[in-house]
This record gives structure tokens, C-alpha cells and sequence, in this order.
């Protein structure tokens, strides 16, 4: 439950801080094709699993 709200307040930092950017930001990314988006995705998910293997590892 923790981890859902960190992922929110997480998301919320850049629209709240640059609306408009984000707003170009996400206009932008419509327009990659799907191989590109699942390598992004991808990246992601290995770096999300990378940085809690830290934290549960080292803390």
C-alpha cells in the first residue's frame, strides 16, 4: 500500500511542477512505435527491481 502511494506522489512531482512540459512530454511519446515503448518499459521494470534488491539488500 505504501509502495502504491510513493508511486503516485512519485508521478505527480512533474505535472504538478511543469504542467506544460509534461504536456509535451507525453505528446512526444505517442509517437514512438511499440518496440521502442517495451524497451523503455523494460528499462524500467529492471531498474525498479535493481533499486529494490538495493534497498532490501543494503538497508
Amino acid at each position: 500500500m505504501a509502495a502504491g502511494a510513493l508511486v503516485l506522489v512519485l508521478e505527480g512531482i512533474l505535472p504538478f511542477l511543469n504542467p506544460r512540459r509534461y504536456r509535451e512530454t507525453m505528446q512526444a511519446i505517442t509517437q514512438f512505435n511499440d518496440q521502442t515503448l517495451r524497451g523503455i518499459g523494460l528499462l524500467s521494470m529492471a531498474a525498479g527491481v535493481g533499486l529494490l534488491y538495493f534497498v532490501r539488500t543494503f538497508t
